[in-house]
């Protein structure tokens, strides 16, 4: 019996040292990075009581091991200062317990996933910021506009022109889609801001680059306006119209009127959207650019891209099509603006149909005083002139998107575009000038004329995009075809009495009088296709072929007024010309992309074979010319971490001339700097770097981004002058250079001190160029550089007030160099000056109904050339107005420039070149006014509210 039970307690005992024995042991890993976790503590606790029973650190590489544990049912538990903790039930065996990799899930990124289910203000998803609307207070009907202006990293100006992380929005999207064509303002005036759930900033790749997923280096910074779900059903507008007397000495002698009328309703898939509006306050804030970016202005650029994309611009010699400049900001302008906007999709949401007319129309007046000192290889002219102009002009266009699935799988697609446009124009300006010698005293030349302008234009862009997935996953093809054409009829009538002195001595009046013609076509067609293959899960190879040709035609006369006849019949031939161009080119090219979740890159080359044929008909003289070009390119991204991205990227362009300035005939609008074309210029080759980089803290609720542009250019086109410094003309004709740079840094940093509420944001810029210019053979490099420091403070308290206080600084450095002919040394000259404008604005609200909102902005400009004058004004405005209805009509009164200090007073500096302008400028007036903001009552929203970082923790 004793050795039984010995026996019996030999085993027992062995039992339970056996079960002491059981090991449990595992990793732990970061669900983000997929790295191991080191120093994370590993604890197992009793179900019943949470009593601890054994604990342990992970290690370098991330295990753990937790030794003599019983079998039984455990709590297990994982923690770590910067990761969420892990709870879980486990079972213990009798033997030893291998657990599975266990996942921790960052705190930064668990804030960050509850916050972007509240709703929460800001996150950076791959290369887009985005923002939630809800977390931004605006006042009761606000537009979108005004919500832009409470987003960290977007600035809207007095001109409604926006920047998102420091660069031009140039797109604005509602629901991915574009709205009133490419025009950014019209989408932020007309919406609520109430029907916004997020607003999404990126840079939008073309439609093959988005296809393929391989960048191509064309990009536009862009928002898109995301709709809530409610507010796509039922409409939403508003109209608003206000007056006021006649105050102040005004030239302009009308009364001060705008009427605004905008209406949007939304069913489903199918969007509808119209604007009226009409005012002579410059103050509905639609720029002219639509018409300048199809057809509208002058000579047009073409610029080709590294993957062959080509850009048009504006440019040229000044011939009888030039379009006369209205400045915006200055002299007196009427407004009448329309437009129509209309989107839907059919057969079960696989076609889309996008479709925008709008109609413009501009009434300008405005005279300019101008004073300029220019510094010409020693001798100093200086020019005083007064233009008086008159402009009246107005545009019809039309955009459309038709966009096709042509299969269930959207594995074959087609887009079609349209954009059209027609143009019209009139002008008169009158002009006197005069220029002396500073330095002698002595009469250079002077001039009265009168110039009269006529100008229509109609432009069409037509393009097709198709693209087919293969089954192969990121085998693709695309094929895009595209077709430009402007046509442009001009006239313009020159009256001019003109007087030439020697020395200080007149040579005797020299009187103009002559009618000029433009006959002017310019066509483009061109088609790209790009097959894609994948080397590998990652790589992925990109083959490309463009074919393009550009064809213009210039006929140009000019014809001296007959006395005999009273007509202008007599042909100037030296003013005379009938010329032709013909540009192919052929560009294959290759690239290779790598994509993975953090790095993105690609790099290749193109090569591009141009011909240029060029024809002179009045002459009978031709001109062939071939160049090649390389194109290499290269694009990375790299997203370090959560919210944090990196972009850098290489690409050239070509610059070809445009048919003004490769046309060899004179243009005499400006007698005293007569133009003339060059047929020997070559096309340009621009090299651009770029590096930028966004990020934004969750925690702290801080954002940030920087970006970097340098460029140069071969073979840029500069105008040479040649120079009569007796007299002060010039004769001016297009050619090639070398040496441009252009430098620019812009970097934003913005945070809320918690402590005072407070939103401050602090943004630094820097630029710097380098241009040449060639003056009697002399080649005279201009560097500028210019340094700039904004800062602003905001607070706001919802339903009580809203307030901001801004500065923007900036000093300019301009420096050149050149030989004096008259003293036969080089000489410098250099310039420095500083601007800055101080910005306060404000809103109270009192009981629920009334509100007062004022703005005041200083203005310093510190004196640029010697012995001249510092410019300093203040404009200060001020609204006040009472809403009725629960805020459906508003009634209000405002005053504009209270202080009557509004002048239209700048000046520049530019390598020798010092210019001070006076334009009229609408001064202080008065308006009372009336507005209904209307909408159907839909259902509230059923989205979760916002909450800020603050309320989580």
């Amino acid at each position: 019996m004793p050795k039984s039970i010995a026996l019996f307690i030999c085993c027992l005992f062995l039992c339970i040292f056996a079960k002491a024995q059981n090991n449990v042991s595992g990793t732990i890993k970061d669900t983000t990075s997929g790295q191991l976790v080191k120093n994370a503590v590993v604890a197992l606790l009793t179900p019943k009581d949470s009593v601890l029973v054994r604990f342990a650190r992970t290690k370098d590489n991330g295990t753990y091991n937790l030794p003599n544990i019983p079998a039984g049912k455990y709590i297990f538990m994982v923690m770590h200062p910067t990761f969420a903790d892990y709870v879980d039930d486990v079972v213990v065996r009798d033997a030893d317990t291998k657990m599975s990799s266990v996942a921790v899930t960052p705190k930064s990124k668990l804030l960050e996933a509850v916050i972007v289910k509240a709703g929460g203000m800001m996150r950076i998803k791959g290369d887009t910021t985005v923002y939630t609307a809800d977390s931004f207070k605006v006042s009761a009907n606000a537009n979108v506009e005004e919500l832009l202006k409470k987003m960290p990293g977007i600035q809207v100006d007095k001109n409604g022109e926006i920047k998102a992380m420091g660069e031009k929005v140039e797109k604005v999207l509602v629901d991915g889609e574009e709205f009133f064509g490419d025009d950014p303002g019209m989408a932020v005036k007309n919406l609520r801001a109430d029907a916004i759930k997020e607003v999404q900033v990126f840079k939008k790749k073309s439609d093959q680059a988005e296809f393929t997923g391989i960048d191509d280096g064309q990009s536009k910074q862009t928002i898109n306006l995301k709709l809530k779900e409610d507010k796509k059903k039922g409409y939403f507008g508003k109209i608003e119209a206000s007056a006021g007397p006649l105050t102040g000495d005004l030239k302009d002698k009308d009364p001060r009127y705008n009427t605004n009328t905008m209406f949007s309703s939304f069913k489903g898939k199918r969007k509808l959207s119209a604007f009226l509006l009409n005012g002579n306050t410059g103050q509905d804030g639609l720029s002219w650019q639509d018409m300048e970016k199809y057809g509208g202005t002058g000579d047009m650029n073409m610029e080709m891209s590294d993957d062959g994309g080509m850009m048009f611009y504006s440019g040229g010699g000044g011939n009888a099509d030039e379009e006369p400049w209205v400045d915006t900001e200055n002299g007196f302008i009427n407004n009448l603006n329309a437009g129509l906007q209309y989107s839907n999709k059919f057969k079960e949401g696989r076609n889309t149909l996008n479709l925008s007319p709008k109609y413009n129309s501009q009434v300008y007046d405005n005279t300019q005083t101008v004073y300029q000192e220019n510094n010409q290889l020693g001798e100093t002219f200086a020019t005083d002139r007064t233009k008086i102009s008159s402009i009246n002009r107005s545009n019809i266009k039309l955009s459309g998107v038709y966009d096709m699935k042509l299969d269930s799988a959207a594995n074959n697609t087609l887009k079609l575009s349209l954009k059209s446009n027609f143009y019209h124009t009139e002008s008169d300006e009158e002009e006197t000038s005069r220029t002396v010698g500073k330095e002698s005293g002595q009469n250079k030349n002077r001039a009265d004329q009168s110039l009269q302008k006529e100008i229509d234009k109609e432009s069409f862009n037509v393009t097709a995009l198709y693209k087919h997935k293969f089954k192969k996953n990121r085998r693709t093809i695309s094929l895009n075809a595209d077709w430009y054409l402007l046509n442009t009829d001009a006239n313009s009538y020159l009256d001019r009495t003109s007087e030439l002195f020697e020395n200080g001595l007149s040579t005797g009046p020299l009187i103009t009088n002559q009618l000029a013609t433009s006959d002017k076509q310019t066509t483009r067609w061109s088609g790209k296709v790009i097959y894609t293959e994948p080397l590998s899960k990652k790589f992925a190879l990109e083959l490309s072929h463009e074919i393009s040709a550009n064809t213009g035609k210039n006929e140009q006369n000019t014809f001296a007024y007959n006395p005999g006849s009273d007509k202008f019949d007599l042909l100037v031939d030296t003013l005379t010309n009938n010329f032709d161009q013909t540009i192919i080119t052929n560009k294959p090219g290759a690239k290779i992309s790598f994509n993975s979740k953090k790095i993105k890159y690609n790099f290749g080359t193109g090569i591009g074979f141009t011909n240029f044929d060029l024809k002179n008909r009045s002459l009978d003289t031709s001109y062939q010319r071939n160049f090649t070009n390389f194109f290499p390119a290269a694009n990375f991204t790299y997203t370090y971490k959560s919210n944090h991205s990196l972009n850098i990227n290489y690409n050239g362009r070509t610059t070809q001339p445009t048919i003004n300035q490769l046309q060899p005939i004179k243009n005499n609008n400006d007698q005293f700097n007569i133009y003339e074309g060059n047929p020997d210029l070559k096309q340009s080759f621009r090299h651009s770097l770029g590096i930028n980089h966004n990020g934004y803290n969750f925690i702290k609720d801080m954002w940030m981004y920087q970006g970097l542009n340098v460029s140069f250019t071969e073979n840029a086109i500069t105008n040479e002058r040649i120079v009569n410094l007796s007299n002060g003309t010039a004769r001016i004709r297009p050619t090639n250079t070398n040496g441009n740079i252009n430098a620019n840094f812009w970097s934003g940093l913005g945070m809320k001190i918690k402590k005072w509420d407070v939103r401050t944001n602090i943004s630094p810029n820097f630029n710097y160029n380098r241009f040449a210019d060639i003056i009697n053979g002399q080649t005279v490099f201009t560097n500028t550089t210019g340094a700039g420091l904004s800062l602003s403070l905001s607070k706001a308290k919802d339903k009580k007030y809203d307030i901001s206080l801004s500065n923007n600084y900036r000093y300019n450095y301009n420096r050149g160099k050149q030989l004096n002919y008259l003293s036969n040394k080089i000489e410098t000259n250099a310039r420095s000056y500083n601007t800055n404008q101080l910005t306060a604005e404000g809103t109270v609200y009192y009981k629920k109904v009334w509100s007062i909102q004022t703005d005041y902005n200083f203005y310093y400009n510190q004196a640029v050339a010697d012995g001249g004058q510092n410019f300093k004004y203040h404009i200060w405005n001020a609204k006040l107005q009472r809403t009725f209805k629960s805020n459906e009509f508003t009634a209000f009164v405002m005053v504009r420039d209270i202080l009557n200090q509004n002048v239209g007073i700048s000046q520049t500096f530019n390598g020798t070149l010092y210019t001070r302008e006076v334009n009229d400028r609408l001064k202080r007036y008065l308006m009372a006014g009336f507005r209904w903001d209307f909408k159907n009552k839909a259902p509230k929203s059923k989205e979760v509210p916002a909450v800020s970082a603050e309320e989580i923790k």
